[in-house]
């Protein structure tokens, strides 16, 4: 069993604050998936906040998200919710 966790970006500020610190932010995912801790990202629909999936204890992860450049630069707030990979399909099974 994989130990997991969710992270919730919530924006608040408005996006045009936001989007200054954008260009840091999606490095800074690109560097997390880099290392492998990070397994995908996207927008909330609508627009606001973010969506983060990690491998990983939720305190490890909770330490790690409150260094994304939008939380450290307070446009956003981060909640991290870690849960326990029981069930996954086969082809998303096969990465762990």
């Amino acid at each position: 069993m994989q130990p997991m966790s969710l992270a919730l970006l919530t924006y608040v500020r408005p996006l045009d604050e936001v989007d200054v610190h954008r260009e840091a932010h999606v490095a800074w995912i690109k560097a997390a998936m880099a290392e492998g801790v990070m397994l995908l990202a996207g927008r909330r629909d609508p627009p606001t906040g973010g969506v983060l999936l990690f491998r990983g204890e939720a305190d490890m992860v909770g330490e790690f998200a409150r260094t994304d450049p939008f939380v450290v630069n307070g446009v956003a707030t981060v909640e991290v919710v870690g849960f326990t990979m029981t069930l996954a399909m086969d082809r998303i099974g096969d990465l762990f």
